[in-house]
C-alpha cells in the first residue's frame, strides 16, 4: 500500500523555489506578475482518497494545458477528420515556431504547439454556437465544479501582446488551413488559455483521461476509450513540446504544460497530479513542477513504463 500523503511531503521538504535557475513567463504581462515563491502540488484517486501540499487550491492560468480540453472537444464534434488538419507528430521545435510551419505547408505537427492548437479553435468555432460558452461546460462538467471561469484581465494580456500567434493564424489561413474569422479564432484562443483552476480542481479534470474517458464522480462516459488512448499518446510524445522526450525520460507519464506554471499528468487506473510552480526553464515548462513529478513517480516506482 503506497502512503502517497507521506510521498508528497517528502517531495515539498525537498523542493525549494530558491533551487530554481528560470523565470516565470513575461511574454504575457499578466503572468509577469505572478509570485514565484508559489508551489503546489494534489494528487487525485477518487472522491475519497485524494492528496495535496502548498499551493493546490489555489487558482492560476492554466494556460497550454487547456489544448487538451479544447482537443477532446473537438474530437467529441469532429471525430477522426480532425487529424485531416493537424498531425500527430512531436514537433521538435519551440511551441511558436513559424518556420515548422511554413516547412509542412500549414498543417502542424501536432495539436498541442500553438498552430495545432489554433486549427483545432478554429475547428470549435466553426462547428459550435458558442465554443467559449460551451468549452466551460465541459471543463466544470468534468470537475463537478460550476466556479471555474476565465481570468478576464490574463485574457486581454494575451490579446493584446499576442502578435506572433495572430501571425500563425493569418500564416495558416494563407495556406488555406483555417476557415474562421481570424479574429474570433484569437480570442477563443486566448480565452482557452485564460481558464483559471487550482492544482486540485485539474487533477479532478484530469482523472478523465486516466479512467477511459468516463468522469469518476458520476459514471457518465464522455470520451471513447479509444479516443482516450490518442489523447494520452499525444501527451507523451508531444505534452512539453521540445521538451517531451525530457518528460518522458524523467517522469514517465502522460501529461500536459503551460506556460502558467501547470503541469497535469495521469497515470491510467492509478491516479491523476496536478502541480504548479510559476518559474519556467528554457522549454518553457515549470523548472519545480517536473522535478516534483520526477520524484513523485521515483518514489512510487510506478510510471507507464
Amino acid at each position: 500500500m503506497i502512503d502517497y500523503q507521506q510521498i508528497l511531503d517528502t517531495i515539498q521538504e525537498e523542493m525549494s523555489y530558491r533551487d530554481v535557475k528560470g523565470k516565470v513567463a513575461s511574454y504575457i504581462p499578466e503572468l509577469a506578475k505572478v509570485d514565484p515563491k508559489k508551489f503546489g502540488l494534489h494528487l487525485y484517486r477518487n472522491e475519497h482518497e485524494f492528496y495535496g501540499f502548498g499551493d493546490h487550491e489555489e487558482k492560476f492560468s492554466i494556460q497550454s494545458i487547456s489544448k487538451v480540453f479544447t482537443l477532446s472537444l473537438a474530437i467529441r464534434n469532429l471525430g477522426t477528420k480532425v487529424w485531416e488538419r493537424v498531425h500527430v507528430e512531436p514537433s521538435g521545435n519551440p511551441f511558436n515556431s513559424l518556420m515548422q510551419l511554413e516547412q509542412d505547408r500549414g498543417i502542424p505537427r501536432n495539436p498541442f504547439i500553438n498552430s495545432g492548437a489554433l486549427v483545432i479553435s478554429d475547428i470549435l468555432v466553426d462547428v459550435l454556437d458558442n465554443p467559449k460558452k460551451e468549452l466551460l461546460e465541459f471543463v466544470r462538467k468534468i470537475t463537478g465544479e460550476d466556479h471555474i471561469d476565465y481570468d478576464e484581465n490574463v485574457a486581454q494580456s494575451e490579446l493584446s501582446s499576442g502578435y506572433r500567434n495572430i501571425a500563425l493564424v493569418n500564416y495558416m489561413k494563407a495556406l488555406g488551413n483555417i476557415k474562421c474569422d481570424v479574429e474570433k479564432i484569437v480570442d477563443f484562443y486566448f480565452y482557452s488559455c485564460s481558464i483559471a483552476m487550482s492544482c486540485k480542481s485539474l487533477a479532478k479534470a484530469f482523472m478523465l483521461y486516466a479512467n477511459k474517458g468516463a468522469i469518476l464522480h458520476t459514471g457518465e462516459q464522455v470520451l471513447n476509450p479509444s479516443t482516450v488512448k490518442r489523447l494520452n499518446a499525444l501527451m507523451q510524445t508531444c505534452g512539453f513540446y521540445d521538451e517531451s522526450g525530457e518528460f518522458s525520460f524523467e517522469v514517465g507519464l502522460p501529461g500536459k504544460s503551460g506556460v502558467g506554471g501547470g503541469i497535469a499528468a495521469i497515470h491510467p487506473q492509478q491516479y491523476s497530479v496536478a502541480v504548479w510552480s510559476p518559474v519556467l526553464n528554457k522549454k518553457g515548462n515549470s523548472e519545480l513542477g517536473m522535478k516534483a513529478l520526477e520524484r513523485l513517480t521515483t518514489l512510487t516506482g510506478l510510471s507507464v513504463f
